[in-house]
């Protein structure tokens, strides 16, 4: 089961990478990083991302039936990944579900030329299920 910086550079390895980070939603802080960051900083890149995906991962509207868009220890995020596009790339949001808080989530930042969104939405998830965090 690999940790934190096993993973980011698996994710790396995608067609198209620029950049990975692990980030945590509540804090806004990055617990790893590898490659380019967007905007050349990732402690800024970080808080940035962790407002939208605190947002998101709140929102009882884009919630699963009955979940209420709470989280819960221990329980699935509301929202499995959210997918930001801009003229020249894509930035995938991964939520990671862990056994205490479900606060974290993978940023990965995708070239839009030479990436493929739907392998990494899939190659993402599977590293977000064998991901070892503590």
């Amino acid at each position: 089961m690999p940790g934190i910086d096993e993973s980011l550079l698996e994710a790396m390895r995608l067609p198209g990478a620029r950049g990975a980070s692990l980030v945590d939603w509540i804090s806004g802080l990055a617990l790893g990083a590898v490659g380019e960051a967007p905007g050349g900083d990732w402690e800024a890149t970080a808080a940035e991302t962790a407002e939208l995906g605190r947002h998101v991962a709140e929102s009882g509207s884009l919630a699963a039936a009955g979940t209420g868009g709470t989280v819960e220890p221990g329980k699935e995020p509301p929202v499995e990944d959210l997918i930001a596009t801009t003229g020249d790339a894509y930035h995938l949001l991964r939520f990671v579900s862990t056994p205490f808080d479900s606060t974290v989530f993978l940023h990965l930042w995708l070239d839009r030329n030479d990436g493929n969104l739907a392998l990494a939405r899939i190659r993402l998830a599977e590293m977000a299920d064998r991901l070892v965090l503590g």
